[in-house]
């Protein structure tokens, strides 16, 4: 369901796929905990086309939300259009400082270039 490395001192969580709606719980724990063992690390949560439902970035909005306390630069990279608008809605009411890239070479450099 996870992957994860560090990409010029950038924390990269990859979704391969929606964990269902019987998971999302632990899915939304894990990366919160990713998150948190990792900071001040800015992570880049990239989203494979398989996982690119509306179900996962709820799950990731929330996740990111719980963490909204650590000043951690957080952002996500995903091919999937519709998915962009998601998160895109979702930080608008929410009041997220998450950023929505469509490549994850920008993503990453720019979260790297952000923090250093």
């Amino acid at each position: 369901m996870l992957s994860r490395s560090l990409d010029h001192g950038v924390l990269v969580v990859t979704v391969h796929e929606d964990p269902g709606t019987g998971l999302r719980v632990e899915f939304t724990a894990q990366v919160r905990d990713l998150v948190r063992a990792h900071e001040p690390t800015p992570v880049v949560v990239v989203i494979d086309e398989a996982a690119a439902t509306p179900g996962v970035v709820r799950a990731l909005v929330d996740a990111f939300g719980e963490c909204g306390d650590l000043g951690v630069l957080a952002s996500v990279a995903t091919h999937s259009a519709s998915a962009r608008r998601l998160f895109e809605v979702a930080a608008d009411r929410g009041g997220s400082r998450l950023v929505v890239h469509s490549r994850i070479d920008v993503a990453v450099t720019t979260a790297y270039t952000v923090t250093a």
